[in-house]
C-alpha cells in the first residue's frame, strides 16, 4: 500500500499558465500606471494650478454648460436607443441562425476598428441632403446631419458594441430548459421573455447601456463633423475642450475635461456596486 506521502505527491501539481504572482501583479500595475494614471495625472497637475473660483468659473461658463446638456441628452438618447436595438441584434446573433450571420457578427465591431473621423466623415455624408440616407429622410422632413439627431446617430454608431458584446455571453449561457417549461405550462412568449429570461439578463443590459452612455459623454471625431457645432444648440463638451487646446488655455481644458471624467468615473463605480449587489440578490433567492 503506498503512503499517504507517496499518494500526496503523485497527484499532479496546478500549473499556472501566467509567471508568478510578483511579474504578473507587477507588469499589470506598470501598464496601468503607464496607460491610465500617468495621463490622469497630469490632468490632474494642470487643474492644481487653478483657484477653486476659476476651476468653478471654467466649469460653469454658461456655453460650457449648454454642452454638458446637449452631450448628457444626446448620450441618453442614443444609450436607450442603443439598448432596445442592440439587446434585439444580439438576441439574432444567438437564437437564429441565417446566411450571412458570421458577417454580421463581425460588423458589430465595426465602430472598434474605425478610426472615430472616418465614421464621422462618412456618416456625414450619408446623412447629408444630398446623401443616400439624408436625400430619402428629407422627402420626410427630417434633417440629420448638422443638426442635433446627427449627434446621436454618431453616438448610437461608436457606442452599440458595448450593449451587443455585453448582452450576447450572458443570451448564450442561458439555458432553454426553463423557458421550454414555462411555455409548456402555458405561459406566453412575453412572460417566459419578462419572467425567466430578463431577470438573468438586466445586469448585463444594464451595464451595456451604462457603458454606452459612458463612451458617448467623451465621443469627439465621430460627433464633431456632422453635428453642426453650433454653441448651445449642437456643441458637445468634447469640442469645447478642444476649442479651449486650440486657444492654448490647457488649465481651462483640462477643467472642462475633469467634470467629464469624474461623471464617467461615478457612472461605472455605480452601475459596478448596483450589479454586484444584484446579482448576490439574485442568487440569493
Amino acid at each position: 500500500m503506498p503512503s499517504s506521502l507517496s499518494v500526496a505527491s503523485a497527484k499532479p501539481r496546478h500549473k499556472r499558465v501566467l509567471p508568478g504572482f510578483g511579474l504578473s501583479l507587477g507588469s499589470s500595475l506598470f501598464f496601468i500606471s503607464l496607460i491610465l494614471l500617468l495621463p490622469m495625472t497630469g490632468l490632474v497637475m494642470q487643474t492644481a494650478d487653478m483657484g477653486w473660483s476659476e476651476y468653478w468659473y471654467v466649469i460653469t461658463d454658461e456655453r460650457v454648460v449648454a454642452s454638458y446638456k446637449v452631450t448628457i441628452w444626446a448620450a441618453l438618447i442614443a444609450s436607450v436607443f442603443n439598448g432596445v436595438f442592440g439587446l434585439l441584434l444580439a438576441w439574432v446573433l444567438v437564437r437564429y441562425e441565417f446566411p450571412g450571420k458570421r458577417i454580421l457578427d463581425a460588423l458589430v465591431d465595426l465602430p472598434f476598428a474605425l478610426p472615430t473621423a472616418v465614421a464621422g466623415i462618412t456618416l456625414a455624408t450619408l446623412y447629408a441632403e444630398n446623401g443616400w440616407y439624408g436625400e430619402l429622410l428629407a422627402q420626410w422632413g427630417i434633417k440629420v446631419a448638422y443638426t442635433p439627431l446627427g449627434i446621436i446617430v454618431a453616438m448610437s454608431f461608436t457606442s452599440i458594441p458595448f450593449v451587443v458584446r455585453t448582452v450576447q455571453p450572458v443570451l448564450e449561457e442561458l439555458s432553454p430548459e426553463e423557458e421550454e417549461a414555462g411555455i409548456t405550462l402555458g405561459a406566453s412568449d412575453w412572460s417566459v421573455f419578462q419572467r425567466v429570461i430578463m431577470p438573468s439578463l438586466w445586469p448585463a443590459l444594464v451595464t451595456g447601456v451604462a457603458l454606452s452612455f459612458t463612451r458617448s459623454l467623451g465621443e469627439f471625431g465621430a460627433v464633431i463633423f456632422i453635428a453642426g457645432n453650433m454653441p448651445y444648440v449642437s456643441e458637445i463638451t468634447s469640442l469645447m475642450i478642444f476649442v479651449r487646446l486650440q486657444e492654448f488655455d490647457f488649465p481651462a481644458a483640462s477643467a472642462i475635461a475633469s467634470v467629464v471624467l469624474i461623471a464617467s468615473l461615478v457612472l461605472l463605480f455605480a452601475i459596478n456596486i448596483w450589479q454586484g449587489r444584484y446579482l448576490k440578490r439574485l442568487h440569493g433567492r
